[in-house]
């Protein structure tokens, strides 16, 4: 055997144990949530949710005969962490896809940073309109704001027969404000008004003055689009104000820490939000005998919509062949009746699903399913 040749066969080995080697590397895919932090437990459930997807999948031999692997970030439920830790799941990990956030503003923040890297990312529950505007490789399986607000207004005109509704949402958080928006433009009529506005900063304890007013302008509901936690210090300061009205809230109240800190303040307050583990359809009683069996508990829509983004993002990696960026922002973008436990997903030219909303109240303690309401 010559030195030429000898040298041939080891390069064409080497090249074969390289091309065996990069065959088995697991595809990599990114997850930032608020694991840590005022907004823990979205992050939390929603990667219970994630994590599921990804080891259902790596039990059934994975995906282009390779495992996944999930690169979990904390953005410590802190503004600008998100825009931190998205810049290092592209640049350093290397991730084929980016899932996140459960909140708008910092799916907000870290939108502008997968599509400059042209990464797609699917976020669980980022409803604020804007969200997917910041480019073609954003995506959301949730519905949006629009719809959520025309919901609950439509819920306190039609359904509780509500005249004078007031509004107390949140000027530091983009969904907040938008939902107020689309809540004030679709409850507004001549029969029903909007009796009041008043304002508060995320973070804050004390409502009772925004409460005050409100009970001064005579409402007979209040809608407050706001997070569990602002939301739970709300409905206790309102009882104990002597305000006994309906209060109308959104998915980001939807939290076990809701009713852990209002107590029986939360009794009968009612919220839209994305899933109802009541539902009998055949794909939500096995999601939730599944989440239950893998971690202990009932699943909630954080957790089914983190198990349904993995589970899209793992469809379009099949469907592209290719862990290429573009190839898998193509194949979701022609998403067509993908069936998600949330209901079946088309993507519209905005990459926006057009999704069912249902309405909670609690009750007992628990978060109880009142009605569906379609788009």
């Amino acid at each position: 055997m010559t030195l030429a040749f000898r040298s041939f066969v080891a390069l064409f080995t080497s090249a074969l144990i390289t091309t065996a080697t990069l065959a088995q590397d697991p595809i990599k895919l990114g997850e930032f949530a608020s694991m840590t932090g005022k907004e823990a437990v979205f992050g939390q459930n929603a990667h219970k949710g994630t994590l599921l997807a990804v080891e259902e999948t790596n039990a059934a031999g994975g995906v282009l005969g390779r495992k996944l692997e999930l690169i979990t970030e904390d953005n410590q439920s802190k503004p600008g962490e998100s825009a931190t830790v998205v810049k290092k799941l592209i640049s350093r990990d290397k991730v084929a896809v980016v899932l996140g956030e459960i909140t708008s503003g910092r799916t907000l923040e870290a939108a502008p940073i997968a599509q400059a890297a042209k990464i797609p990312l699917i976020s669980p529950g980022a409803t604020n309109t804007d969200v997917t505007a910041k480019g073609n490789y954003i995506f959301r399986i949730c519905f949006i704001d629009d719809f959520q607000g025309t919901v609950m207004a439509k819920f306190a005109r039609d359904t509780l027969k509500l005249k004078r509704v007031a509004i107390l949402s949140s000027v530091s958080s983009a969904q907040s404000v938008g939902l107020a928006k689309y809540f004030r433009e679709r409850f507004t009529s001549p029969a029903t008004i909007i009796a009041a506005e008043q304002k508060y900063g995320e973070g804050d304890k004390d409502f009772r003055a925004q409460l005050t007013a409100i009970k001064a302008a005579g409402a007979d509901g209040i809608f407050i689009p706001g997070y569990y936690a602002e939301a739970a210090l709300i409905c206790k300061q309102a009882r104990d104000l002597g305000l006994t009205l309906p209060l109308l809230g959104v998915d980001g109240w939807e939290s076990p820490d809701l009713v852990a800190i209002a107590g029986a303040a939360a009794e009968g307050c009612y919220l839209s939000t994305h899933y109802s583990p009541e539902s009998k359809s055949p794909a939500v009683v096995a999601f939730n005998q599944r989440f239950q069996q893998r971690w202990g508990i009932a699943s909630n829509a954080l957790s089914v919509l983190g198990y349904d983004s993995a589970m899209l993002a793992i469809d379009a990696i099949r469907r592209a062949g290719s862990t290429d960026g573009a190839k898998i922002r193509d194949a979701l973008a022609t998403t067509v009746n993908y069936p998600a436990v949330t209901g079946s997903i088309t993507f519209d030219t905005n990459r926006n699903p057009t999704k069912n909303a249902v309405v909670l109240t609690v009750k007992n303690g628990t978060f109880t399913f009142v009605q569906d309401v379609s788009p």
